[in-house]
């Protein structure tokens, strides 16, 4: 089950003094991005490296290969910032030499986002009955059951995962393992590889004769 996100519509909030009025407050919100880059070695350590350098925090963070002729791959990161530091997230993803494609999600309108979790429960069978019946609740699967553990899958948005596996702390000991946010925007638009491939061709070649030149000097 993956959950559908709608585009935000909050607004700043303006503060105003005795003697003066300051500008409108800027909102942090949650916003998320989807990348296509390079397949190639240290593409994902530039692009954490550009998070973890500026300050930013990254929520969540998934990548896979989508195209193996255009050995391209796709990463979905969920950050949260103001509308400036979104901003400058964006453009400054768009300037690494591997990045061919920037998209924010959330700017785009509503889009679907999904994770998967393997959760464990250890427990006596009534526990593990209790479990299920949990599972359940949420759309879960029974993954395996070995001994007193059992497995559950789970495929869903971020807040029904967490609420599952709260859920399941109260039976025993549990362990989680899941992975970050993936997500597509709704709609009848589509993210065509061959297109991204041809259009940022041009400035691909040179973003990277600028960056050799920089370690030139």
């Amino acid at each position: 089950m993956s959950e559908t996100i709608a585009k935000s519509d909050a607004t700043n909030v303006g503060v105003s003094g005795g003697v003066y009025e300051a500008g409108p407050l800027e909102k942090p919100s949650r916003q998320c991005f989807a990348v296509l880059v390079d397949n190639e070695p240290g593409v994902l350590a530039r692009v954490v490296g550009l998070f973890s350098g500026r300050g930013y925090n990254i929520d969540s963070l998934t990548v896979d290969e989508i195209s193996t002729d255009a050995h391209l791959s796709r990463i979905t990161i969920v950050t949260t910032g103001t509308p400036h530091i979104i901003d400058q997230i964006k453009a400054q993803l768009g300037r690494l030499i591997p990045v061919r494609e920037v998209i924010n999600l959330t700017e785009q309108g509503a889009f679907v986002a999904g994770a998967l979790a393997f959760i464990k429960v250890i427990g006596s069978p009534e526990k593990q009955a209790e479990a299920v019946l949990i599972a359940r609740k949420f759309g879960a699967r029974i993954a395996d059951t070995t001994g007193n553990a059992i497995i559950f899958e789970l495929t869903s948005g971020l807040d029904q995962i967490n609420k599952m596996t709260q859920q399941l702390d109260t039976l025993g000991p549990t362990e989680v393992a899941r992975t970050g946010n993936v997500a597509m925007t709704c709609g009848e638009n589509i993210l065509k590889v061959s297109e991204v491939v041809r259009k940022s061709a041009s400035s691909h070649k040179e973003n990277e004769r600028a960056y050799n030149a920089s370690l030139l000097r």
